[in-house]
């Protein structure tokens, strides 16, 4: 055999595990992306009498407070974040070290959460406004304040606990700037804040804009905190025209509505990465260190970085602290441990499939390479821009076919009916909670993959391993930190899951996120407590996982 026919033996032998990797790519991205495929041929449904009443009546409040709770999170947002992430990586000042790592704290706390409990703090019987009345002596009618519950109290809501997005990525953004460019500014004559404002600012754009992207996408998908607030979004919308009205076509041509909104973040996001390139103007100078800050500077300094820990977490989880020890005798009982397993069960199930598929995804990519697993893996891991009220309007629809379809065959092959197969059980839950979080799984994956390599693959071939050898005995002990990483990430996003949840889950089952809601809603705010205490408890976790992570990758870098 010359060596003309080896090769092409060779080279067949490659290519067959790479088609086998395609073809169950495609299978996976085309599962996944059904739920959304689902909402989006809505569009051209006929629509329905609730339809034209929402026209009529609800849907321009629905766009219209959307947009601007989305204007007020993305200006909030931007506020805390950049501001914070410019003085921790430009200044040293007391405290820095700690306040740099804690400013990440509020991502533990979900937005529904820190409304119920400064709902409780504020309220008119909260001990805010008790303890203004008895130092003042003032009685009802006798003074303003300002009402939490509304949409300006649901933007700062969603400020607080989602300026880290902002604060983590423009951080790194900030850090990675040649400082050589910012020496060159200040050795103009200008200041430290005028510098930020003309330079670092606008090279940081990007970062910025990736960042407030999240949390918009977040903002959007949440229920839990603008339905208790009274603030009519798409999200209640959906959920009260499929509950309420019992129109579950309208409550699908509305969750194609909200899709628009979040398809037109993403293009935004993707638009402002064709300009990352400025992000990188030359070589970072290790020469540079921060400035000392002192004095007023000083205290304005801690005053930027503390006011947004203390109001995003530490005010919001001594509250919860304090009404857990008040409610403990009656809260602390054996549902409150059936809440816990049921939570636990549902999000490591969840995290293992996510796991499991987030592997076959990322590995297929390394191994196929090209822009065809690209993309499969990109339409798979989009469901996280998608909110979980959508999603589980997307899976109903078809699992509810499936189930009617089984059981019509049932009756007439055997005379016997099947029931509810999948609807209405928890596998529709884990496989929404599949579609939702799988992104994260994957991204953490494709980024520790990308960390190894390819010589590796190369040299483990040459020594006769196929490719499902190598991925058993050579990267998957090599990913052990990322897998970790990602199950735990995965874990604990589906542990505060609302409205996914809310839907979706089977009669008699229940979880902290439902319970804590279920609670609030009926103004059992202490009683709530213990629920929503172990959902921040557990979420700070990961938290510490990604402290750690920056430590390392900060390790040599003067400026860390």
């Amino acid at each position: 055999m010359n060596s003309q026919s080896k090769s092409d033996i060779h080279t067949v032998q490659r290519k067959r595990p790479a088609n086998f990797w395609r073809a169950v790519m495609l299978l996976i991205a085309l599962i996944i992306s059904l739920p959304v495929l689902v909402v989006v041929s809505s569009l051209f449904q006929p629509t329905t009498p609730a339809w034209q009443h929402l026209l009529d009546t609800l849907l321009t409040d629905y766009i219209l407070n959307s947009f601007l709770l989305m204007i007020g999170v993305g200006l909030g947002t931007f506020i805390l974040g950049v501001s914070s992430a410019w003085v921790v990586t430009s200044y040293e000042f007391p405290g820095r070290r700690w306040l740099q790592w804690g400013l990440l704290l509020p991502l533990a706390v979900p937005a529904y959460i820190i409304a119920y409990t400064y709902t409780g703090l504020l309220d008119f019987a909260g001990p805010v406004q008790t303890n203004l009345r008895e130092l003042f002596g003032w009685q009802y009618g006798d003074y303003w304040f300002p009402n939490v519950r509304s949409l300006p109290g649901a933007i700062l809501m969603f400020s607080l606990v989602l300026y880290p997005y902002v604060y983590l990525i423009v951080r790194s953004s900030f850090l990675e700037q040649s400082r050589a460019v910012l020496e060159v500014s200040r050795s103009l004559g200008y200041g430290m804040w005028h510098t930020f404002f003309k330079v670092a600012l606008p090279l940081a754009r990007p970062a910025i804009v990736a960042g407030i992207t999240i949390a918009l996408m977040e903002t959007l998908s949440d229920y839990g905190t603008v339905e208790y607030f009274g603030v009519a979004t798409f999200t209640t919308g959906i959920i009260r025209t499929w509950f309420g009205l019992g129109d579950l076509q309208a409550a699908i041509q509305l969750s194609s509505l909200l899709l628009m909104f979040v398809f037109s973040l993403i293009l935004v996001e993707l638009w402002s990465r064709r300009k990352m390139r400025f992000h990188h103007t030359g070589h970072v100078s290790k020469q540079n260190r921060r400035i000392k800050a002192s004095g007023f500077s000083a205290v304005l300094c801690v005053l930027i970085c503390l006011i947004p820990l203390l109001f995003g977490f530490i005010v919001p989880a001594l509250q919860l602290v304090s009404w857990t020890i008040e409610t403990s005798a009656r809260m602390l009982n054996q549902d409150f441990i059936e809440l816990v397993l049921n939570s636990f069960l549902l999000a490591s199930v969840s995290a293992l499939c996510c796991l499991l598929i987030a592997v076959i995804l990322c590995y297929g990519k390394r191994i196929s390479k090209g822009y065809f697993a690209a993309f499969s893996v990109r339409v798979a891991s989009m469901g996280y821009a998608i909110p979980g009220v959508v999603i589980a309007v997307g899976i109903l629809l078809p699992l509810s076919w499936l189930d009617k379809s089984i059981d019509h065959l049932a009756n007439q092959w055997f005379n016997t009916s099947t029931g509810l197969l999948l609807s209405g059980t928890l596998f529709a839950l884990v496989f929404a909670y599949v579609v939702r979080f799988l992104a994260i799984a994957t991204q953490t994956l494709d980024s520790g993959l990308t960390k190894i390599s390819s010589s590796i693959d190369e040299s483990a071939r040459s020594l006769g391993h196929k490719p499902w050898s190598i991925l058993f005995r050579v990267h998957l002990p090599m990913l052990r930190v990322s897998l970790f990483t990602a199950l735990l990430l995965v874990f604990v996003d589906v542990l505060k899951e609302l409205p996914t949840t809310l839907i979706l889950r089977p009669f008699n089952f229940n979880t902290l996120a439902v319970r804590t809601y279920e609670l609030a809603s009926d103004e059992r705010l202490a009683d709530a407590s213990s629920a929503a205490l172990a959902i921040v408890a557990i979420a700070i976790a990961p938290i510490i996982l990604i402290i750690n992570n920056m430590k390392k990758d900060s390790i040599g870098d003067p400026l860390s």
